[in-house]
């Protein structure tokens, strides 16, 4: 038996090693399983594979709330992609601090693919999934991650990041306050406690319920729902026509009266507790000129007209009276820790519902031209939803959307393979529970970009 040169023994004991410490994909593939660990930071990871897995893990990144660890965005999915042979892992992020958990999610989540990778078995593609807030921790990914990651699929994701989300919600509840609540105005930011940011919601919903009763009322409501990008297709309703400025209204009021500002304004908070400080600000900001740059400022308009009111005195008043300012060491950290479209290393694909009351679809205007900034433009794409709802996508469209990222891993192109029509058809042939991909562009965020 011919003798086995010293560098190839060493290398042939080496690779021995790798596959005794290192699952396999094989030794995966015989049966479903679950795991589960713990990261440095006290974050907990959970990963589940199939039966079959066809070597590819999905690790996901979840939204604003408890840090728990999920896996998946919802369990329809969840089900699904299992059955169709795809690993999933996700971790809960750092639970020792704020639900807005953007300090640790990413290193959370390359952590836990790092766990994967140790104690259930070494993937052949690796993609980042991201939902609602863990959307901007895919961006991240997505941006950050070569060599780590394949490429990432964001659903819903709050791309524009916390700066511009702050702002602009400030601009709306400030515009409310300032009409409708004058004892608060002064209150909106560096809240003692969740508990005073729950009162100030229950009131802020309180005088909105009170407003919508009159026309004056109505249409300094539609004045601070440009302000906050808000959408005017509520659940169960049809779209409104375009030029059907009361009908729009009225389904913004109901998006308002039905608990938007009981999420937004504690969620906000939450945000301040993360960073140290407040972080949104509007001394300097003129209304006027941002209403000028909303797609609802026709709206606007018109429902003053027909109240008889001063939309020039109320911007004016608004414009004057505009004093908060925000803690330096705060924006610094939001801007650090909790933005993203600086570039892309992998392709990316971001599926968004056209009405989305929580993180609003001209999110992904800001995104999209700081992607096209940064040189990265050919690797994102953006595909749209027509239905109402924060990421309400049936399990066909997240798979189909799925599908549409593998053709340009693939493939090295995108081809038409996240077009609407393309996307439409994948998702209807699962025949699973239906979509609704609609070609569609969205307005820009009003808001953004704030220095």
């Amino acid at each position: 038996m011919p003798r086995m040169r010293p560098r190839m023994l060493a290398a042939a004991c080496a690779a021995l090693l790798v596959s005794l410490a290192t699952p396999s994909v094989a030794a995966q593939a015989a049966s479903p399983g679950h795991a589960s660990g713990t990261l440095a930071d006290g974050a907990t990871w959970i990963a589940d594979t199939p039966a079959r897995w066809n070597g590819t893990v999905l690790f996901f990144s979840h939204g604003f709330g408890p840090t728990t660890a999920a896996d998946a965005p919802s369990p329809a999915a969840k089900a699904a992609l299992l059955n169709a042979g795809y690993a999933l892992a996700g971790s809960s992020y750092d639970p020792n601090g704020s639900m807005w958990a953007l300090e640790s999610a990413e290193r959370d989540q390359f952590a836990t693919l790092a766990a994967f990778r140790h104690d259930v078995a070494v993937p052949t593609r690796v993609i980042s999934v991201g939902q609602s807030m863990g959307g901007l921790v895919n961006a991240q990914i997505a941006r950050d991650g070569a060599g780590r990651v394949d490429g990432a699929l964001g659903l819903c994701g709050l791309v524009a990041g916390g700066l511009d989300l702050d702002n602009y919600q400030l601009d709306a509840e400030y515009t409310l306050t300032a009409l409708f609540d004058p004892a608060d105005a002064a209150r909106l930011v560096n809240l003692p406690s969740a508990a005073e940011a729950n009162s100030l919601a229950a009131r802020l919903t309180t005088a909105v319920t009170a407003a919508q009763q009159t026309p004056a009322g109505r249409a300094r409501i539609a004045l601070a729902a440009a302000y906050l990008n808000l959408s005017d297709w509520a659940p169960g309703q049809s779209a409104p026509a375009p030029g059907d400025y009361t009908a729009q209204e009225a389904q913004q009021y109901s998006w308002l009266a039905q608990g938007l500002l009981s999420f937004i304004v504690p969620a906000r908070w939450s945000v301040e507790q993360s960073a140290g400080g407040n972080t949104s600000w509007n001394k300097g900001v003129d209304y006027a000129a941002l209403l000028r740059d909303s797609a609802h400022a026709r709206q606007v308009e018109s429902l003053y007209r027909g109240a008889g009111l001063d939309l020039h005195a109320d911007l004016t008043i608004l414009t004057r009276h505009a004093r908060v300012t925000a803690d330096p060491k705060a924006v610094a950290r939001v801007r650090r820790s909790s933005t993203a479209g600086q570039g892309l290393s992998v392709p990316l694909l971001d599926i968004h519902t056209t009405s989305d009351q929580l993180v609003p679809v001209e999110q992904e205007t800001a995104f999209a031209a700081r992607v096209r900034a940064s040189g990265d433009g050919a690797l994102l794409q953006q595909a749209y939803v027509a239905r109402q709802g924060h990421c309400n996508f049936t399990t066909a469209e997240t798979i189909a959307a799925l599908h549409a990222l593998e053709h340009r891993l693939d493939t090295g192109h995108w081809a038409d393979a996240a077009s609407p029509a393309r996307l439409q058809e994948s998702a209807v042939d699962l025949n699973l529970d239906g979509a609704a991909f609609t070609a569609y562009r969205p307005a820009r965020l009003t808001g953004a970009g704030r220095r």
